[in-house]
């Protein structure tokens, strides 16, 4: 079988408990580190998906890898190659897919509270699940592009994700481990520190949160990147 392709825009911003769970699966995966300079595939043919992680930076930035990534994603879709983002991945392909990028109402960070958007394509992908607390870290977020159906939703952030065929994007970080997030608020302190939204929480109630509320959104992670993998190129 090809592998997943995992694209990595930061150091810090790996696939955590996604690779977990690919490895559990018995699916091969490379990770292309573009925060390394590694160089992105001009053609998605040679991969069963393609997997888009987060990064602090914006869609928007004049970066010389973000075109070549949206000429990706596009190639990705029009082949029927399943696509995942996180986060940045998620705008990545809003993007791609014609949908804008921008501020949101508030900045986002820590544990919040998500809820299914009710559709038919709502429940393919997370079954009876109603609500959960999710990971967030984001001042920006996509539309929803033409075609798309929105199946996620937050109070702070209406399109917390949305789905295209076998194609899902997510606004919210799913695939979270403890060690990402006892490392992202160190490296985001300040960040934290200088945010202003009801939104954001410290890195002590993240902490205190986390024994919590790890377990059961890494249930609903698995719920999704099963479906996601049924899509898989063999």
């Amino acid at each position: 079988m090809q592998p997943v392709a995992v694209f990595r825009h930061a150091p810090t911003e790996g696939p955590g408990h996604f690779a977990t769970y690919l490895d559990a699966q018995g699916l091969p995966w490379r990770l292309i580190a573009i925060d390394a300079g590694e160089a992105i595939p001009a053609d998605p043919s040679g991969f069963a998906g393609l997997v888009f992680m987060g990064g602090p930076m914006s869609v928007n930035d004049g970066l010389p890898w973000i075109p070549a990534v949206l000429s990706l994603i596009r190639q990705a879709v029009d082949l029927d190659i399943p696509v995942l983002g996180h986060c940045l991945g998620g705008q990545l392909m809003a993007r791609a897919l014609g949908g804008e990028v921008g501020p949101n109402p508030v900045k986002e960070i820590g544990w919040g509270e998500v809820r299914t958007v009710v559709s038919p394509v709502t429940q393919d992908w997370f079954g009876d699940i109603e609500r959960f607390q999710a990971f967030h870290w984001h001042g920006e977020t996509f539309a929803i592009p033409p075609g798309a159906v929105r199946i996620l939703e937050s109070e702070h952030c209406a399109n917390q994700a949305f789905a295209l065929g076998r194609h899902l994007a997510l606004q919210c970080h799913v695939e979270m481990t403890e060690e990402m997030i006892r490392t992202w608020c160190e490296v985001g302190a300040g960040e934290i520190s200088q945010a202003v939204s009801p939104a954001v929480q410290t890195p002590a109630r993240i902490h205190a949160e986390t024994p919590r509320l790890l377990a059961p959104m890494r249930a609903v992670a698995e719920r999704l990147y099963g479906r996601w993998i049924q899509g898989l190129r063999t």
